[in-house]
């Protein structure tokens, strides 16, 4: 059960990107900067979130670039520009780490928790009963539960997703509004 009262710098946010982050592109990926389009608060609800969890770390499937339809070079520069302007509205991301993988069976490829490993590898003091997963796709919740963590689905591409559902703790139309609930839960908690 996740209480939103209960996080503190001792938690972790674990973001997924298209969808969360950024307007997904229908049918093809952001394959470049200009195509980058965060959606409405999400820089703002990062910074929010900045505040309250210990560490962001984003984990993104980023099958463009084992298709070969982009570069790691590109990717690099779409997210250079993303950190750059969540960091302009006050926000942070500590670290991202993507799945190029083509195989859906690949341990980094999401809903596999490989992305989580890499984080804890790096970052020792993740502890996935202390964290949560924001994505906007039910391989985002089984990402979260594959690694022990509390889910939180963004309804913003499929609001279709049903609800109560079992790998879901907690459903939000939007990171603003995902951001701006925890926020709250702290002042009242």
């Amino acid at each position: 059960m996740l209480n939103l009262k209960e996080i503190n710098k001792n938690w972790t946010l674990f973001l997924d990107r298209d969808g969360v982050i950024n307007a997904e592109k229908k049918d093809n990926y952001i394959l470049h900067k200009n195509e980058f389009i965060f959606l409405p608060k999400a820089k703002e609800a990062i910074a929010i979130l900045k505040d309250i969890f210990g560490k962001i770390i984003v984990v993104t499937n980023q099958r463009g670039i084992g298709k070969k339809v982009m570069t790691a070079e590109d990717l690099n520069d779409i997210h250079h520009y993303m950190l750059e302007e969540i960091q302009v509205a006050g926000g942070g991301i500590d670290k991202i780490y993507i799945a190029p993988d083509l195989d859906d069976l690949a341990m980094n490829r999401k809903p596999n928790p490989g992305m989580a490993f890499q984080a804890q590898a790096d970052f020792p003091e993740i502890n996935f009963q202390r964290s949560i997963i924001a994505g906007n796709k039910l391989s985002d919740m089984y990402f979260g539960r594959n690694a022990g963590m509390h889910t939180v689905f963004i309804s913003t591409t499929h609001p279709e997703t049903p609800y109560p559902h079992e790998s879901i703790d907690a459903r939000f139309e939007s990171l603003w509004d995902f951001g701006h609930s925890v926020q709250d839960d702290q002042y009242l908690g």
